[in-house]
Formats: C-alpha cells, sequence, structure tokens
C-alpha cells in the first residue's frame, strides 16, 4: 500500500482496508531559517513536500504538504505531519523533505493523486533533505536539525528543523519544552500528560471502533497571546452507522407493513365501497414492502466504503443512506486547557434526494396533505393526525401486551401449580401491573366512536335505520355511495339505532372484572393455606383429605384464568378492527399520495437517525467520566443542534423543508443503554414509526460508571433542535428577490424548543447540575440573544450559527453541521468553528487567527473529505459564487474550481 493510498484509504470503488482508531504513531512539526532566494529583492513564500521511502523499496511515495508561509527566510510552519497508528513506518524508514518556493500563493496545488514528479511553472525548488525515522525518534532532544541542499551540486541554502511532536502521551509527568522562534516571537512548545478524564483508555476502543472506521489526522501547533504553543489535532472519521442503521430500520419498515396488511384483511367483511378501498391500500402496500425489501436487499449485498459520497446522493439503492457522515474532531492541548475535545457531526442534509423537489419537501407536502385529507367528501371519515396516531399506538400496545398478558397467566398458573406462596404473589403482582396497563391503552374514547364508524361499514349497513347524529368532534363520517345523499360530510357519527354503544364499556370492564376475580381467589386460597397451615398439626384424616382439595389452587384458579384470555381476546379483536379501521381512513381517502409521503418521510428519517445514533454513541463515549454531562442525560435527556446551510431558493428549498420534518421526528427515538454481553457493540433498534428505541451496549468498565436510573433502563429523549442560514449566492438571491419567510419560521420555532430545553435543565437538573447550570449566566444573555437574531431582518445572519453551537457546546449537546453534500459549505463552517474555539477558549493569538483558519481549509480534513467524495482537492466553489459569501466563509486562494456534483 503506498502512502497515497494510506491518507485516501484505499481504492474507493472497493472500500479498501478499513482503518481502526488509535493514537497517531509518528508526529513532527516543521520550521526552516536562513533560506537563500536565486533573486535577492524577492521575498520567498515557501512549503515543504514531505515524501517516504520504505526500508524495501527505492520509490518516494509523497504524503503530504504544509502550508504556504509568505514573505519570510524563516518560515515556521503551523501544519505538522502525521503518521496514523496502522501506517507501515519503521526506523529504518526514510523521509525526504522538499522545500518549494510558490511564486504566487494561487499557484500553489495540494497532493496530486499520482506519484509522478509535477511540473509546475509557479513554483520552484530550493533544495531538500533526508533523514530516517529512528534519528529523530531517538535524538537526545528528539529535534532535528538538517541542512537543505539544491540537487546540483548540493549547494547548501538553509537548514530544516524537525521537531517530534507527543501530543497526549503520558510522559511521566514532566513536561517537555522545545523552544523556537515565530516571526520574533519566541514560543514554548509544551506537551504534557493528558487527563485521563478527557482521553478515552484501552477499555473504551472497541466501542469507539465499532462506531468509527477510517481516520484521517491532522497536525498543527499555533502561537497563543502569552506566546505559548497551542497543539492542535484534527481527526475525520467514517461512520458504521451510515449502513448499520438504515438497514434495521428497513427490516423495522418491512415488520410493519407486512403486519398492517395482515390487520387490514382480518378486519372482515366491509361493504362494497369499503372492500374496494381495501383492495386499493393493500395493493398499494404491497408495492411499497416491495420496494423496501429491494433496497434492504442492496444494502445487504453493498460492499463499497463505510460511507455514501455526495456524488451518490441521488442514486436509488443508497437513497436511505445518510450522505457523506463523518466525525469531525479536534483535540486541544494547551497551558489553558490540558486536553479539550470538539466534536461536529457532518452529514449531508437528510432529503429525498434521488426523488427531487420539483412539488417542495416534506414540510409542504404534508400541510397540504392534510389539508386535502381534510376536504375528501364523502369517500371516507377523517380523523385527525393526532387521532390516527393514537389508533396506531393502541395498535402497538396491543402487539406488546397481549402477548406478555398471556405470559404472565401461564406464569401464574405454574406458581399455582407449584404450590408456592411466595411464588403466586409474585406471579399476581406481575399480571396486575401488565392488566392494568392493558386496560388503561384503551381507555379512549377513540376507541368506541371507531367500533360504530366500522358497524356502519359492514355489508347491509346502508338499510339499517339511523337515528339522529350525537355530536363527537373527535370524527367525521360518511357512508357507502349507494346513500351518499341520506348522509353528508359532518363533524359527527350516525348512530344507528340496533347498534350497541354500551356493549365495549361492557368488553372492556370484563377484563377488570375478570382480574379482580383471581385477586380475590388468591387472597382466598392463600389465607386458606395460611389456615391450613396452623391447624395441620390437630386435624384428623378425613380433614386432611378435604384440605388436599382445597389445597388444589391450580384447579382453582385455571377456569378464571380462561376467563380472563378469552375477556382479553375479546377486547384485543374489537381493538385492533376499530383501530386498524382509523389507520385505513388515512390511507383510503389519501391514496395514493399517503404512501408516497410515508416513503418521502422513512426515507429522511433514516439519514437523520443514522446521524443521531452516530452523535449519540461518540457524545457518551467521551463523556462518561463527566456526571453532569450523565445527569442531565439521565433527568432530562440529549440536546441535538443542527447546523443547516441550505438556502431558501430552487430545490434547497425543498431539501430544507424535508430536513426540518426529519429532524423533529428524532423526538420520536429514545435511547436504552444496556451492559454488552459479548463483543458485538453495535445498537440495536426496535419499535415502530413514531416510536422507535436504541439500544446501545456499553463494556462492563464504561457501564459501570453509569447512573442506576440509566442502568436499571430508563429511556433516555432526545431534544433535537434545527437553524438554518443560507450563505450562497442562491441565498443572496433569495433574500433580494425570492421568500425567506420559511428559514425565519424554522429558526422562530427552534428557539423556543431550545429554551423549553434549557427550562427542563434548570427544573429536573441535580443539585450538582443545576449549580453549573446556574454558574453559566452567559446561557440566559446568549439564548436571549439567539432570540433577538431569529426575529431581526438581517440577510445571511451566521450569527445564529455562532450562538445556537456556542450554547449547545455549553449545555453537553451534540453538534451536527449540514448542507446539501457536508462537504463544501460544511467545511467551511467547521473549520470556522474550530479556529473560533481555538480564539475564544484557547487564546489563539489573533494575528493567527486567518492563518490558522488556511491551514485547516488547505491542509486539513476537511480537504481529504473533498478528495474522498470527488476524487479532487478543490472546494465545488467559483470567484462570483463567493463574494456573495461571508466574509469567513470563503477558502483560500488555490483550494476552489468548480465541481460538477
Amino acid at each position: 500500500m503506498s502512502m497515497a493510498e494510506g491518507e485516501t484509504h484505499g481504492d474507493p470503488e472497493t472500500g479498501g482496508i478499513e482503518r481502526t482508531l488509535a493514537d497517531p504513531k509518528l508526529e513532527f512539526a516543521l520550521a526552516c531559517k536562513d533560506l537563500l532566494s536565486a533573486a535577492r529583492d524577492r521575498k520567498l513564500n515557501t512549503f515543504v513536500q514531505v515524501s517516504v521511502a520504505h526500508p524495501t523499496e527505492q520509490s518516494l511515495t509523497r504524503y503530504a504538504n504544509t502550508e504556504v508561509v509568505e514573505g519570510t527566510r524563516d518560515p515556521l510552519f503551523l501544519t505538522g505531519v502525521t503518521f496514523p497508528s496502522e501506517y507501515p513506518i519503521y526506523e529504518e524508514t526514510k523521509i525526504k523533505l522538499t522545500v518549494y518556493d510558490v511564486k504566487e500563493k494561487s499557484q500553489e496545488t495540494v497532493l496530486p493523486e499520482t506519484t509522478e514528479p509535477r511540473t509546475n511553472t509557479g513554483k520552484s525548488l530550493l533544495g531538500c533533505s533526508t533523514f530516517q525515522v529512528k534519528d529523530l525518534t531517538k535524538s537526545k532532544e528528539q529535534q532535528l536539525s538538517l541542512n537543505l541542499k539544491t540537487l546540483n551540486g548540493g549547494k547548501k541554502i538553509g537548514n530544516i528543523e524537525v521537531s517530534l511532536m507527543k501530543m497526549g502521551e503520558i510522559q511521566n509527568g514532566e513536561a517537555d519544552h522545545i523552544t523556537t522562534d515565530t516571526q520574533g516571537q519566541k514560543c514554548a512548545l509544551v506537551c504534557e500528560c493528558s487527563s485521563p478524564e478527557v482521553i478515552s483508555g484501552k477499555d473504551n476502543l472497541p466501542l469507539f471502533n465499532t462506531v468509527l472506521k477510517n481516520p484521517i489526522y491532522k497536525f498543527y501547533r499555533f502561537p497563543s497571546s502569552d506566546s505559548k504553543w497551542i497543539c492542535v489535532r484534527e481527526q475525520m472519521s467514517e461512520s458504521s452507522m451510515s449502513f448499520h442503521i438504515p438497514k434495521q430500520l428497513l427490516t423495522l419498515y418491512l415488520k410493519e407493513d407486512t403486519r398492517r396488511i395482515e390487520e387490514l384483511k382480518e378486519l372482515g367483511d366491509l361493504s362494497p365501497h369499503w372492500d374496494n378501498l381495501r383492495r386499493s391500500v393493500i395493493t398499494h402496500y404491497e408495492e411499497m414492502v416491495s420496494v423496501y425489501q429491494e433496497n434492504l436487499a442492496e444494502l445487504e449485498k453493498y460492499t463499497g466504503p463505510s460511507f455514501k459520497s455526495s456524488c451518490s446522493k441521488g442514486e436509488k439503492s443508497l437513497e436511505f443512506v445518510p450522505i457523506n457522515l463523518h466525525l469531525q474532531r479536534m483535540r486541544v492541548h494547551s497551558q489553558k486547557l490540558k486536553d479539550a475535545l470538539y466534536d461536529v457531526i457532518t452529514i449531508g442534509a437528510p432529503a429525498a434526494h434521488s426523488q427531487g423537489f420539483k412539488n417542495g419537501g416534506l414540510r409542504r407536502l404534508l400541510s397540504r396533505f392534510e389539508t386535502e385529507k381534510k376536504n375528501t367528501g364523502y369517500q371516507c371519515i377523517y380523523y385527525s393526525p393526532e387521532k390516527t396516531a393514537k389508533a396506531k399506538e393502541i395498535l402497538s400496545s396491543i402487539h406488546h401486551l397481549q402477548p406478555l398478558m398471556s405470559s404472565h397467566t401461564d406464569l401464574l398458573l405454574n406458581s399455582a401449580r407449584q404450590h408456592s406462596a411466595e411464588s403466586l404473589k409474585s406471579s399476581l403482582k406481575i399480571l396486575t401491573e401488565t392488566t392494568e396497563l392493558f386496560v388503561h391503552s384503551f381507555k379512549d374514547q377513540l376507541v368506541s366512536n371507531a367500533l360504530l364508524a366500522l358497524y356502519t361499514a359492514r355489508p347491509g349497513c346502508a338499510n339499517k335505520k339511523l337515528t339522529e347524529p350525537q355530536n363527537d368532534t373527535d370524527t367525521n363520517e360518511s357512508q357507502d355511495q349507494e346513500h351518499a345523499h341520506q348522509i353528508t360530510r359532518q363533524d359527527s357519527i350516525p348512530h344507528h339505532s340496533e347498534y350497541d354503544e354500551e356493549e365495549w364499556d361492557r368488553v372492556w370492564a370484563n377484563v377488570g372484572k375478570s382480574l379482580h376475580c383471581i385477586i380475590a381467589m388468591t387472597d382466598r386460597l392463600l389465607e386458606q393455606s395460611n389456615s391450613t397451615n396452623g391447624d395441620r398439626t390437630d386435624a384428623s384424616a378425613s380433614d386432611l383429605i378435604t384440605s388436599h382439595i382445597n389445597d388444589d389452587w391450580h384447579e382453582q384458579l385455571y377456569p378464571l384464568i380462561i376467563t380472563l384470555k378469552d375477556c382479553v381476546e375479546e377486547v384485543v379483536d374489537r381493538a385492533k378492527k376499530s383501530m386498524t379501521f382509523v389507520v385505513f381512513q388515512e390511507l383510503a381517502c389519501g391514496l395514493p399520495q399517503c404512501l408516497r409521503l410515508t416513503f418521502r418521510r422513512d426515507m429522511v428519517f433514516s439519514q437523520a437517525l443514522s446521524g443521531l445514533v452516530c452523535g449519540f454513541l461518540i457524545k457518551l463515549h467521551s463523556s462518561l467520566h463527566s456526571q453532569s454531562f450523565l445527569q442531565q442525560l439521565h433527568t432530562v435527556g440529549l440536546l441535538v443542534q443542527y447546523e443547516g446551510l441550505l438556502s431558501t431558493y430552487s430545490e434547497e428549498v425543498g431539501m430544507l423543508e424535508d430536513m426540518a420534518v426529519g429532524i423533529s421526528d428524532l423526538r420520536h427515538v429514545s435511547f436504552k443503554i444496556t451492559e454488552a454481553t459479548s463483543d458485538d457493540y453495535l445498537p440495536v433498534l426496535t419499535g415502530r414509526r413514531e416510536h422507535y428505541v436504541v439500544e446501545v451496549k456499553l463494556p462492563t468498565k464504561m457501564f459501570e460508571l453509569l447512573p442506576q436510573g440509566i442502568k436499571d433502563g430508563k429511556l433516555l429523549c432526545v431534544y433535537p433542535v434545527f437553524f438554518n442560514v443560507g450563505i450562497n449566492e442562491q441565498q443572496t438571491i433569495a433574500e433580494r428577490f425570492g421568500d425567506t419567510s420559511l428559514q425565519e419560521s424554522i429558526n422562530q420555532e427552534n428557539v423556543e424548543h431550545l429554551n423549553e430545553y434549557y427550562r427542563l435543565c434548570v427544573d429536573k437538573a441535580a443539585p450538582d447540575c443545576l449549580q453549573l447550570f446556574q454558574e453559566q449566566n452567559d446561557l440566559k444573555e446568549l439564548l436571549e440573544n439567539l432570540h433577538q437574531n431569529t426575529q431581526a431582518k438581517k440577510r445571511k445572519n451566521v450569527e445564529i450559527m455562532w450562538l445556537a453551537a456556542t450554547i449547545c457546546r455549553k449545555m453537553n449537546g451534540v453538534r451536527f453541521t449540514c448542507c446539501k453534500s457536508a462537504k463544501d459549505r460544511t467545511s467551511m463552517s467547521v473549520t470556522l468553528e474550530q479556529c473560533s474555539i481555538l480564539r475564544d477558549e484557547h487564546d489563539l493569538h489573533k494575528e493567527f487567527f486567518v492563518r490558522a483558519l488556511d491551514c485547516m481549509r488547505r491542509e486539513g480534513c476537511r480537504i481529504e473529505n473533498v478528495l474522498k467524495n470527488m476524487n479532487c482537492r478543490k472546494y465545488a466553489f467559483n470567484m462570483i459564487q463567493l463574494l456573495t459569501f461571508p466574509k469567513y466563509y470563503r477558502p483560500p486562494d488555490g483550494t476552489y474550481g468548480k465541481i460538477h456534483n
């Protein structure tokens, strides 16, 4: 494997070899001194190209570049060189350093995709030097000073200094000081031991390696305002969740929809009108199930990279997979904060890219569908989205609780057969609790109303005599076509004189009565048992025979259990059919649009959920030693904040509408953390639409760190918030000639959601966590500032993004950044965020802010992301576009060009 291949992680067509995560094997920084220029009157603009030669190979492989440092004979390069842990580098490996002078910075292009020599009239070779790895690692000061010589004649043109970096390694508590000069400023480079609470140990690596794949590392050193070095390691990794979650979700979609088809078939006889609608619904459902099966089959046989590139965003076979999902991590070691991690999940906009946006996105389409559904006319009964959701919830409860009821009644009978008093009490307690849940789940007027509606849909119902309708604001009803003239669409249910409205109440109440009979019999048996045991020593033989007969608990309880089971069966049959009929209405009055919207929503949700699970796992992994985070997670839930950079013009409006719904739907997701019983740490997804649970499995040592409530299985809630600010040229058009109301509405709505989460934290937090929030007095001020900015009519108000990101970090949230492909605008945003953090949290020298920004954009992980996606090291911008971008969202010269994606 060549070094170029190692850095780009193998052949993108085959996926290459997946790499695991561990700290880099070797890192060093570079600086030159006393460089000579061919022309005395010309200032040098230099960069260093790093090449590698293996002990068994003669040829050199180009590996990395530094940034260009302008106008000095003593350049100190901020971009270091990193070799990851799995890179095949040895003590005998030779490293060649070649210094180039660049006439124009725009002429300097980053690493080519080949290892062939490159001719470039914009640069000239000044000199080079070579060393072996062991020369550096075994040197006393772990620093080399090498002569730079020209190729022709070996003339010395200056020196190059190589400094070994040991960021975060334990060095027996001693600091390693290296002094160097950066434009006249002395900076002591300090690499001290890491805090064990921050840096993950070996026990955590299996979980981390389960989530993240193929890391890329970059290293920088930047001066602080007090002339100390800030060491920065940038990391970008793919996530196995990109494909793992969609496959699980598609399996659950198939299970749910197949069950729905069976429920529709089990509705029984219906009048011709309703039966025709049912057949139509089943046909469309079966078509959708077939598409899900095809999608799942495609993902099961997929063997490519562990991320979906931006070039594949419209590919049908991968439409449930998130675009370009990566972890972007910055680890900082400075005098102010010894070790700090800053994570952002980058992901392409969760949207139906394969379907297009000609008619808009989910937010608009769902609103339009709901309006049309209300105006359907006589064809079907209108139930509100809330009522339909309630019907689905009841159906889910039936499928969950009925098997539990059967299991617990069998357990009670088994306890009776064993004649165990303690076991009988315990079994009865469990059965009572489950039965109460069962009965409570049907305590809704919707069930009785739906039973009446189903009654009217049976064959021959048209010939029944109707009474005056009784007011019922929950549902609207209509009759078959053959008697549509008798009953018009109305906000009431027509009542039939032969329909017994109280029958459901009796059937439902019988379950509770049956349980009470079982409780009473059990109490009597236990009481008789205690009495018999007390008198057994004085009993005659005849008394003992009578007692033996009375002691047959199984015989006494068996008929009561059968009665309870029969009552439960009758309730389930009626409730299941009535709730299926409610769900049937939404489908019947909206075909085929209803199922098309379901499919689109499922697709968008799959992409959003994949990113969420990745973010949750990484946050949990990096914050296990933070008691404030764990208590906040336990008592309130997890804040996840999405930053969108989509414009409100053309097709990106539809993307934004899809994304807003997809992120909002994450409210229906809960996490449950369990102790792993094997080496399989992949999360497991269960549930149904509008209620999914993600089971996260932790190694024992990590699981033991959790609060007891989480260890006991408490479901952990998710609070998603989403803020969007368009920054490109299309947003300029939207602001001047179009409409930005969608963006304004989304931002204003989510300020309220963020405030709600803050209030919950203050109200529910444990005393120590509450004190933490109260100490952060600026949180209230930041929230108020954010609110004001979302109300302000200001063009490209990126301050909304900065405020939302800052609030998220202060509240232990998970950060997401998205644009169409998570490639170009996203790269500008995350690099700006990283440099802003270095400035605000680590005292980055103000004169080096822009230079640090350029380093990260020119030589950092994000240009590697562009290469992985487009096979080209150019951000997809042109100069005209960039004139419309906010100042700090523009890439450095020479790093952009128009790319068709």
